[in-house]
């Protein structure tokens, strides 16, 4: 039997952060939409203020709701403490400028998130922070750059859209070797799929708007790690203002419950899907490291525990291929999102890369006839029916 102190993972998604009682024997979280929290005395209210007593003094820095929600997404991903955000780029951007000055240098991949990679490209620069774009599969041209000295090593694996892989033990050593922090995004894999700090990251991060909330229905990111990292962190998300909504942080809550059920369907369903779509005369390539063909499945077997809901693949005939094909699916929403309940297509022009002009696509390798399918929890059967029928259109 498990040990009774160490719950698994479908356990903690239902209980995390939610054992103790709640107001008035709720025994789900309240959504606490105060703005203030008021005190009888200022003797107990500076005690809060400094931290010295459990407490809240303003939702712009904590709230009773979303302290549970980063409760919960810590204690899935083993991590010591949680800070959230109002999206996932806020996630991100926040700790990429807590942790970068004018003069650091951070060394990615070229195959992150578009809103990551225009950050990169874009904004970082215009702070004097240089960011070095590595060919994303190229582990030993991502050490060596790692060698030359960073601030930050920042990993996404798999990455969005083209679903590559990067061995995560092995850079996160790369950069501690040189000093500079490890910080993986997560969001594809979700910590059902997979935990990197376990495999040595120094930070993990999520759009919690896909995965983990599930339902497409609340905005949201957060970010885990050490308590000191997470401290510098939060003073900055604390004054830059980029605030967890209570009611989303309650929605996210309510959508995690089920992740390991949703994340188990979708890990099923995408590999099957996959599958079928390798053996389809109208697809020129797939991208979905479950396949014994991806370039780093090995490594994805050595760090997953499962490959996750979302798979990309290239149409024979590119764009034009693209705009014929998904209007012809049934069950699918054409949409920028993933992660929901309901299946979710798009190409990268659209969805993971519309900050970006085709030339920036060209350049981070995100081909234009790519789709990106995030897979629901419909029945597979049906799925793969609704892709036979869209696909034969072509022919």
């Amino acid at each position: 039997m498990a040990n009774q102190e160490e719950p698994r993972m479908g356990t903690r998604a239902v209980w995390g952060g939610e054992e103790g009682p709640m107001w008035q024997g709720a025994t789900q979280v309240p959504v606490v939409h105060s703005v203030s929290f008021g005190y009888a005395d200022v003797d107990a209210w500076c005690a809060v203020a400094k931290g010295e007593r459990p407490g809240h003094i303003y939702s712009r820095n904590s709230n009773p709701t979303v302290e549970v929600f980063e409760e919960k997404v810590r204690l899935l991903e083993g991590a010591a403490a949680a800070t959230s955000f109002a999206t996932g780029m806020a996630a991100i951007s926040n700790t990429l400028f807590t942790l970068l000055s004018p003069g650091d240098r951070v060394v990615s991949i070229k195959d992150s998130y578009g809103g990551t990679s225009k950050l990169f490209i874009e904004f970082l620069p215009r702070f004097g922070i240089a960011a070095t774009l590595c060919t994303t599969g190229d582990h030993d041209a991502i050490e060596a750059e790692v060698a030359q000295g960073c601030r930050v090593v920042y990993l996404e694996s798999p990455t969005n859209p083209t679903l590559k892989i990067v061995d995560l033990a092995r850079l996160c050593a790369a950069a501690h070797r040189v000093g500079a922090l490890a910080v993986v995004d997560n969001t594809f894999a979700t910590p059902i799929n997979q935990n990197p700090l376990a495999l040595g990251a120094d930070l993990v991060l999520h759009s919690a708007t896909k995965f983990l909330g599930g339902h497409a229905d609340a905005l949201g990111g957060v970010v885990c790690g050490g308590h000191e990292l997470v401290e510098r962190i939060y003073h900055f998300r604390e004054i830059n203002g980029a605030t967890l909504d209570p009611m989303a942080a309650y929605l996210l809550l309510r959508g995690m419950k089920t992740l390991h059920l949703r994340v188990r369907q979708q890990n099923e369903s995408a590999l099957r899907i996959a599958r079928f779509l390798q053996a389809q005369p109208q697809v020129a390539a797939v991208f979905y490291p479950g396949l014994e063909s991806h370039e780093h499945h090995d490594i994805a077997a050595r760090q997953m525990r499962g490959y996750g809901g979302v798979l990309s693949f290239m149409l024979k005939g590119g764009y034009d291929a693209v705009r014929a094909f998904l209007p012809r699916l049934r069950y699918a929403h054409l949409a920028a999102n993933l992660g929901p309940v309901e299946t979710v297509a798009g190409p990268p022009a659209t969805t993971s890369h519309v900050e970006c002009t085709p030339e920036e696509r060209a350049a981070l390798g995100i081909p234009e006839g790519l789709v990106r399918y995030s897979v629901g929890i419909e029945d597979t059967e049906d799925l793969l029916a609704d892709l036979q029928e869209a696909l034969a259109a072509l022919s």
